[in-house]
């Protein structure tokens, strides 16, 4: 395909705050270890929806006008220099990371037709894996894989991920069933450690599916000390917080089970209360001076514990051993094989680029357990 011949097109937003708007983009080319990959299917994240919903108070770098967009899968239709292992042509699923402090967040976010990506954070797609389904997982494993295996964060052993002997220790993950989650799940499980989970009781099957061995519902009371009792005295080697406001109940966890590591993917309060405009509103200064007064509190619980509470930033893999290990080892092969599943389920939303804003707004709603996906050219990939 000759790129200077095909017009781009992106969800753009202007401005903090601003409804994203469709419109021309410039081609992207790509540099030293990217390819740039014709989008198929991309998904929307709650990061999206957080970044729209904060101004600059979040990622205050961007210099609008930008696009977001995390997570995509397509063709690939241009390799460039210092790549191995991928052709024109090849299927794939990315984590497009160029909301990331010092990248290009135009040519490198995944809310366009036509995307560059790091092919170190890029995997081959089965032909039985349909775009749509592969575009729920990028960000969602990356952070996952960061939270439990970087040496920042829980420093688990991923040494032969996939092939890994059993091992008698625990992993607990507080929201088994968002996308992080469910990834954590299947990822923790495929190092060899055992896993115990929460999740609302209507998703213990799929959690159990996924991988749990034990999962308990976190609207009881006494969550805490169910998880402690079934831990009976087993070593737990960490505890992943992933739900708004995990990250208090996962250190009570672990001070009762003599963890020493807590890794955090989500802040203490939800950031969508407040409303989606700049300027002082009641609803944001609440908002702040919660965050601000859980987050000293769950910090003096961590250390009074000793625990270490840390926030996972998931693309520090792309620079570290850990994201070769899973998009150039683990995932092609668990992929092809279906021992790690996409999850979660795709729910599609017809439309194409002008439907994203909507699925903010849904997201900015609340969804459980599935992920808006929206596809942008050729034809449903499912059997």
């Amino acid at each position: 395909m000759e790129l200077l011949m095909v017009a781009n097109t992106a969800a753009w937003i202007d401005a903090p705050y601003a409804d994203l708007s469709v419109r021309e983009a410039p081609m992207p080319t790509a540099g030293r270890g990217q390819v740039v990959v014709e989008v198929r299917a991309l998904a929307v994240n709650a990061l999206d929806a957080i970044i729209q919903s904060n101004g600059r108070v979040m990622y205050g770098w961007l210099s609008y006008p930008v696009v977001l967009g995390e997570d995509i899968a397509g063709v690939v239709v241009e390799v460039g220099a210092d790549v191995s292992g991928f052709s024109v042509g090849d299927r794939v699923m990315s984590y497009a990371m160029g909301l990331e402090k010092g990248r290009d967040a135009v040519a490198g976010s995944g809310f366009q037709a036509f995307v560059a990506v790091d092919a170190g954070v890029t995997s081959l797609l089965p032909v039985a894996v349909a775009f749509e389904d592969a575009a729920v997982m990028p960000l969602a494993v990356t952070t996952a894989a960061a939270g439990l295996f970087e040496q920042k964060q829980l420093g688990l052993d991923y040494a032969g991920l996939g092939r890994a002997e059993p091992r008698d220790e625990i992993v607990v993950i507080w929201g088994g069933a968002t996308s992080v989650g469910g990834n954590a799940i299947q990822l923790a499980r495929a190092a060899g450690y055992r896993v115990m989970t929460t999740a609302s009781a209507h998703n213990h099957d799929r959690m159990r599916s996924l991988g749990a061995e034990a999962v308990f519902d976190y609207h009881d009371r006494d969550v805490v000390e169910q998880v402690v009792t079934a831990v009976a005295g087993s070593a737990v080697a960490g505890i992943l917080a992933i739900a708004v406001g995990s990250g208090m109940p996962s250190v009570r966890v672990a001070r009762a089970t003599g963890a020493r590591r807590v890794a955090m993917a989500s802040p203490p309060v939800s950031f969508y209360d407040q409303p989606r405009r700049a300027g002082f509103s009641f609803q944001r200064l609440s908002l702040f001076l919660k965050l601000g007064s859980r987050s000293a509190l769950l910090q003096a619980h961590s250390l009074a514990s000793r625990v270490r509470a840390s926030f996972i930033w998931g693309s520090a893999i792309a620079a570290s051993p850990v994201g070769a290990a899973i998009w150039r080892s683990y995932l092609p092969e668990a992929l092809a094989a279906g021992t790690h599943q996409l999850y979660p389920d795709a729910h599609i939303v017809a439309g194409g680029l002008p439907a994203i804003q909507g699925a903010l707004d849904t997201v900015r709603d609340g969804i459980s357990s599935t992920k808006l996906v929206v596809t942008l050219a050729g034809e449903d990939q499912r059997p």
